[in-house]
């Protein structure tokens, strides 16, 4: 049996032409709908593949309408060889079923691999720029230097842990892992060689020595 699929990306457009094109190539069965290229939810698409069985002959009008990205479009026309099922593209005259076809196809496999390895080089290359300049990777802290200094204070003042993750919006476990992140200078009350680290009291300007 012929499956015909024909898709649009919005519905402004119109799918008389593909379906025109469908029907002239001795398609019996149509599924039709509207979705992004970039959309992974095609329910049409989807009950599409699972209808073919071996034998049948899958066709649409142009390659775009039927994969995401060439790396999908590639895995598609695999499942389909696999499982003995002919495609066919109406532009480009893309017929798996001949030696041409078959051709076009290992083709497209080879530029998808080539795709798949110029988009790992790349990234690895933009972590190794973002690296070079001092960005760090991975996700960003939920506390920065100064907001664990300050949750710290509130803790030796005798607030609960419960209370200071409340504070900031954050778990109890990302307060203490954010504890540990904080540097040994900046800890409250930390003595270092050689530094005055005597508390100066905001209201009556006196060091706590002094008093």
């Amino acid at each position: 049996m012929i499956y015909g699929y024909a898709r649009v990306s919005t519905s402004d457009q119109k799918t008389d032409l593909q379906i025109l094109a469908l029907q002239e190539a001795g398609c019996e069965s149509l599924f039709v709908e509207t979705a992004s290229g970039a959309d992974r939810r095609r329910p049409e698409l989807t009950q599409c593949l699972a209808k073919l069985q071996s034998g049948d002959t899958l066709v649409v009008w142009k390659l775009d309408r039927l994969g995401r990205s060439l790396s999908h479009l590639v895995a598609i026309l695999d499942d389909l060889t696999s499982r003995g099922v002919q495609f066919r593209a109406i532009t480009q005259g893309i017929e798996t079923g001949t030696s041409t076809g078959r051709l076009v196809s290992h083709i497209l496999g080879a530029l998808a691999e080539f795709e798949r390895e110029l988009i790992k080089e790349r990234t690895r290359e933009g972590i190794k720029a973002a690296k070079g300049r001092g960005q760090k990777m991975g996700r960003r802290y939920a506390m920065n230097q100064e907001q664990i200094r300050q949750a710290r204070r509130l803790m030796d003042e005798g607030h609960s842990a419960s209370y200071v993750s409340g504070l900031f919006k954050i778990s109890r476990a990302t307060l203490f892992n954010s504890f540990k992140r904080l540097k040994e200078d900046d800890i409250p009350g930390r003595k270092e060689e050689g530094r005055d680290t005597r508390t100066v009291d905001m209201f009556d300007g006196k060091t706590d020595v002094e008093r």
